[in-house]
């Protein structure tokens, strides 16, 4: 696995830290060297190379190692690179219309799923306490504009865009930061909502789903094709009108909470 020098996120996360100790490991100079990639194929010599994301298959393009390539398709096909690769895996059927007149393989693999440890009541009880729900809230997940009086927003994670959404929240939505128990925080929701402008597949919504908790997604690539085989409700991009309607009718109706067979997926 070839990785930059500077791969720990804000937070200190880093896939090295879940590795198995037989990976080998290499770190390179700068964003991504092409001279460290290549030393790097040229001392491994590898029987076949993955490009993960834009950046690692523009090198592989540029200069093709004496073995076959491959690359996953995480969202659609931004860039000719990635039609230099002698294979592609996509993720999801939406992704194969970029592929017209591609003269490479493509391989079809499902989102991988683990399946998360079930809590028992008590610790779901006190993580809904955690995350600044009472026993008495209708949703943990919901949008201002819902104006529901009862529920609670809790956005697990970080990122960039972390201080402008806690300016335009104003206090009234929890921000948890990165946590490493986020499977079980599904269990303390009443429903997830996925308000993604784009969303190529979302493990998060398999992640939902076998926590049994009840989603609402826009209808983006990847939740419309995931909610037409599973239980959910879609509402349009960007929609802002036609969330809040479905927030208010999720919370009034309260969906039950039920864990679809996700097997293929594990």
């Amino acid at each position: 696995l070839v990785l930059r020098r500077g791969h720990r996120a804000r937070s200190g996360a880093s896939i090295r830290d879940h590795l198995d100790p037989r990976v080998r490991v290499v770190e390179v100079n700068g964003w991504f060297s092409a001279r460290g990639v290549a030393r790097a194929i040229d001392e491994f010599r590898p029987d076949v190379v993955h490009g993960h994301l834009r950046k690692s298959t523009r090198l592989l393009a540029e200069r093709p190692p004496p073995c076959p390539t491959i690359a996953t398709l995480h969202m659609w096909v931004n860039g000719p690179h990635f039609l230099a690769m002698d294979g592609l895996i996509v993720i999801a059927e939406w992704q194969k219309r970029d592929l017209v007149g591609y003269r490479g393989r493509v391989f079809d693999i499902n989102e991988s799923l683990v399946p998360a440890e079930r809590l028992s009541a008590e610790a779901v009880a006190r993580l809904r306490a955690e995350l600044g729900a009472g026993p008495s809230d209708v949703l943990i997940r919901a949008f201002l504009d819902a104006n529901l009086p009862d529920a609670k927003l809790a956005i697990v994670g970080d990122g960039r865009e972390r201080s402008r959404l806690e300016r335009l929240a104003g206090g009234r939505v929890r921000f948890t930061g990165f946590r490493n128990d986020v499977k079980a925080c599904y269990q303390a929701f009443d429903l997830f909502v996925s308000p993604s402008r784009s969303e190529p597949l979302g493990r998060v919504l398999f992640e939902a789903l076998d926590a049994g908790t009840p989603v609402l997604a826009t209808a983006t690539q990847g939740p419309s094709e995931v909610l037409r085989r599973f239980p959910g409700r879609l509402v349009p991009i960007d929609d802002v009108a036609a969330m809040s309607t479905a927030l208010r009718e999720l919370a009034a109706a309260r969906p039950p909470r039920v864990r679809p067979d996700l097997g293929a997926y594990h």
